[in-house]
This record gives C-alpha cells, sequence and structure tokens, in this order.
C-alpha cells in the first residue's frame, strides 16, 4: 500500500482486488442516504474489528480526509482478508459500500496529496500524538483521552502497513511504544473497577461515575447480614458474640450477602 510517489493511490499499485463482485445476486442492506450512512454503523458482525478503523477515519476526516480515506482502505483489505469470498451475513454488501465510497474518496483525496502516502501518514501520525497525546492529558477529559489513544493506535496500524518497517522513523515508533503504555491507563470499562488494586483508572474520576459509586454506596438504611457463629464448630471461640454483622461495601456487595446472587451465578457458568 506504500507510495512511492505523490501521484500514486492505492487503487493505482494493484492491491485491490481485481474482481469486484459488485453484480452478483445478493440481499441488499438498506442503507437510505449515502451521505448520512456513518460507516461504523453498518459493519457486520463478523467483521466487528473494523468498528474502531472506520470510527477513527470518521474523526480525523475533516482535518486530513487523505489520511482517513487510508484508513477506510486498510480496513477494507482487512475485511477482504477476515473474508475473501464474502461468505458472512451482510459482509459482501458492506464490502461493495466501503469500495464505492473509497473510488470516490479516491478521486477526491488525490489532488489534495502533496507528499507520498507513507510520508503524510507519518507526519500526521506525530503530530497527532503531539497534540492528542503528549499535551492532549493537560486539556482532555479521560474518555476523550481514552478515544484519542484508540486513533493513535488505529493509525499506527495503518502506518506499518502502509510504511516499509525501515521507513518507520524512531520518533514514530517512541511514540507509539507510549500510546501501547496508556492504552492500559485510558482503556474504556463495561464493568466499572470499583476496587482495582494499585493506581485508580482516570474513567473513575468522571463527575457521573462518582455520583453512580456514591449511590451505589448508600445502604445505611438496609437491614445489614448477620454472620451467625455455629457453637458447634472445632473453632468456636466461646468469647465471641454469637451473631455479627457482616460489613458491606454498596448495593450491590448487600445483595450478594443476602441472597447470595453471585454464587449462583458463577455454579451457572461453571
Amino acid at each position: 500500500m506504500a507510495s512511492t510517489s505523490g501521484t500514486k493511490g492505492p487503487f493505482e499499485i494493484g492491491r485491490r482486488p481485481r474482481k469486484r463482485m459488485l453484480r452478483a445476486p445478493m440481499r441488499y442492506v438498506d442503507l437510505g442516504n449515502e451521505e448520512g450512512v456513518v460507516d461504523s454503523e453498518i459493519v457486520p458482525s463478523s467483521l466487528a474489528v473494523l468498528v474502531p478503523i472506520l470510527r477513527a477515519a470518521l474523526e480525523i476526516e475533516e482535518e486530513n480526509p487523505r489520511v482517513a480515506y487510508l484508513c477506510r482502505f486498510h480496513a477494507y483489505e482487512k475485511a477482504h482478508t477476515m473474508d475473501p469470498t464474502s461468505s458472512g451475513r451482510d459482509v459482501r454488501q458492506f464490502k461493495t459500500y466501503l469500495l464505492d465510497k473509497l473510488e470516490k474518496e479516491e478521486v477526491l483525496t488525490h489532488r489534495l496529496l502533496r507528499k507520498s502516502d507513507g510520508r503524510e501518514l507519518q507526519a500526521y501520525y506525530q503530530n497527532f500524538y503531539e497534540k492528542k497525546i503528549r499535551d492532549g492529558g493537560f486539556s482532555q477529559t479521560p474518555v476523550e483521552m481514552a478515544k484519542s489513544v484508540q486513533i493513535a493506535t488505529v493509525l499506527y496500524e495503518v502506518l506499518k502497513t502502509t510504511v516499509a518497517s525501515q521507513n518507520i522513523e524512531e520518533t514514530t515508533r517512541r511514540y507509539a511504544e507510549d500510546v501501547e503504555h496508556k492504552r492500559g491507563q485510558y482503556e474504556l470499562y463495561n464493568i466499572l473497577p470499583l476496587y482495582a488494586v494499585g493506581v485508580k483508572p482516570p474513567i473513575m474520576e468522571l463527575p457521573e461515575i462518582k455520583a453512580a459509586i456514591f449511590a451505589l454506596s448508600k445502604v445505611d438504611n438496609l437491614p445489614m447480614p448477620i454472620i451467625r457463629a455455629r457453637p458447634g464448630a472445632s473453632n468456636y471461640d466461646y468469647t465471641m458474640p454469637t451473631n455479627r454483622l457482616k460489613k458491606v461495601n454498596d448495593i450491590l456487595d448487600w445483595i450478594a450477602s443476602m441472597f447470595g446472587f453471585q454464587v449462583c451465578l458463577f455454579l451457572a457458568e461453571a
């Protein structure tokens, strides 16, 4: 996909599959007004790994249409590698849509290119890192930083398929290592790490997350679960009270102590 001249794009160097399979019988996906379609929203479930790439393309499109085009082209190649026969549900329709869009963008962005694709992408990656990652920690929220880290990760993935390994600058490699390090710090969670050991994840500092945690921890007006000592146990200590209250951290802990739902869930999964 690397171009050695500012006059050629990926479609001119023969990387696109020769057979386009546009007219084969297929069940079309209704895309409505194509101008309003968001690529990442019509990705087939079997190609879900493409969503971050297409979202990154959408985010940077206004700032650098050519780099956005290169991201989408990478997504198309990845889709073709994952499902070369387009046998998955809605895969052929999606690939057809994306290929048609790429052909239009190749014409529109080709004239904007002043350098080779590889140099353009590498320069943009370094600029993005310096503005959004290195300096962004002081001006962005944790959610915004998580998005920037994800975009930078995608850009470097695309860069490695565009630029020969020996031509990747040391500065770019160093930036990529720092992005990889920060990925763990700015992970987007489906389940919040309420009691994470070590450094608290930045997502836990969001006001809405703090409010939710505060609401979950309001258990003062609930009857506390009781731990009942068993006099018949071999390690029973007669100096200890017969019954004592169990300490709970939040409403989820309280429900687990009262009803044992987590134990039942684990048994069901086993």
